[in-house]
């Protein structure tokens, strides 16, 4: 199955989190700080939202940090995704 997103939302994967902190510490599973982080998947067309013209800044590839409990996640094909308005998208990360 493939997600297309409509308007200005985009479609984003969560990075993993930290395994190990930079002293090299490994982290049990309900010490990781949820990531905020996430690579951009499919973008949305843009065009008018709530009476605006949306332009589309992000692009497939990017790498975004995103409001931490923004968007609705959806799983699909087993693998899990979020889908946020471009809005929710705090920058992006080079």
């Amino acid at each position: 199955m493939n997600i297309k997103p409509l308007a200005d939302r985009v479609v984003i994967k969560m990075e993993e989190a930290e395994e190990t902190t930079k002293a090299g510490i490994i982290l049990a599973g309900n010490a990781k700080e949820k990531p905020q982080i996430a690579k951009v998947l499919a973008v949305g067309p843009g065009g008018l939202v709530d009476g605006k013209e949306v332009a589309m800044t992000v692009k497939v590839g990017d790498r975004v940090l995103t409001s931490k409990y923004s968007g609705t996640e959806v799983k699909c094909d087993g693998e899990e995704y979020i889908i946020v308005r471009q809005g929710d998208i705090l920058a992006i990360v080079e």
